[in-house]
Order: structure tokens, then C-alpha cells, then sequence
């Protein structure tokens, strides 16, 4: 890995860590924070799957340590950085890494958050209990991620990594 890409992941990490702390808002049983999922689709976008899911894994580590986030913080935005980058690296296309960042997290993240909450956290929750927040928290940050993500392709990819 070159310097510049490791330094561009750890803006990323930055910006996600320092976004969940300012933006969030109430979706159902949690808090949706948005800018987490926009970074991973920024993230799946500009590096592809890998690096992707170390941004979201460095995100959650930072966010648990500092007491702005949970456990589910790592299932959601991993499960959903890998997807972003696979769908973008098979399409080529913004808005298949958005989709792949709302299935991953909205939908297999939730799925999996269950047994993961009962083992980890000791909460009995159904499946229900889970995918409403994710879905809101998950589309709403996709949906800033493409949008940002499509200027960066319009204007070239300034970063040039």
C-alpha cells in the first residue's frame, strides 16, 4: 500500500468517526448515522472491497473505544463496505456500491446482528427488531455517498490514487 492511499483511509476513518458524533438521527430501536455509510460507499468506490472493510473495521474500533458507537457498528459497516466495493468492482457503476451498502447492511447486517447481539451483547431480539433502523440508517448515508461519489467521478478523481 502506498502512503497517499493509507492517508486518504485515514481521512476516511476520521470523517466517519467525527460524522457520527455530529450527525445522527433516531430510526426506530437505534440511531441511524448516516455519514459511516457514506463513507463506506465513498471508500468501496476509491479502493475497492478490501481497504473498504478496513475503513469501516478502524470506523468501528475508533467509535466503540470512544463511546460513540456499539458492537453493531462492526457487522453493519463491515458486511456493507465489502458488498459496496464488490457490486462497484463488478459494475463499474456509483450506484451499484450503494446498493451493495443498503443489502449489506440494511438487510444481511440486521439478519446477522441477531445471534451477534445475543452472544455478544446478551439482547434477545428478532430480526424486525434490527432491519428498520439499519434500512433507514443504511439508505440515507448510501444515498450521500452516491451523490458524492458521482462528483468525484464528474470531476475526475481528484485524489488519483
Amino acid at each position: 500500500m502506498n502512503t497517499k492511499k493509507l492517508v486518504i483511509m485515514a481521512m476516511l476513518v476520521a470523517i466517519a468517526v467525527a460524522g457520527s458524533a455530529f450527525v445522527s438521527f433516531p430510526a426506530g430501536v437505534a440511531r441511524a448515522y448516516p455519514v459511516q455509510h457514506a463513507v463506506n460507499v465513498i471508500a468501496a468506490v476509491l479502493f475497492g472491497p478490501g481497504p473498504a472493510i478496513v475503513v469501516a473495521f478502524v470506523t468501528g474500533l475508533v467509535r466503540i473505544l470512544t463511546g460513540t458507537g456499539s458492537l453493531l457498528a462492526f457487522p453493519g459497516g463491515m458486511i456493507g463496505a465489502a458488498l459496496a466495493g464488490l457490486f462497484y468492482m463488478w459494475s463499474g457503476r456509483v450506484w451499484a456500491a450503494a446498493v451493495g451498502e443498503v443489502i449489506g447492511t440494511g438487510i444481511l447486517a440486521s439478519l446477522i446482528a441477531v445471534p451477534y447481539a445475543a452472544i455478544l451483547m446478551g439482547t434477545e431480539a428478532g430480526a424486525f427488531f434490527f432491519m428498520p433502523a439499519f434500512l433507514v440508517s443504511s439508505i440515507s448515508g448510501a444515498t450521500i455517498g452516491f451523490i458524492l461519489s458521482e462528483r468525484l467521478k464528474r470531476i475526475g478523481n481528484p485524489i488519483q490514487i
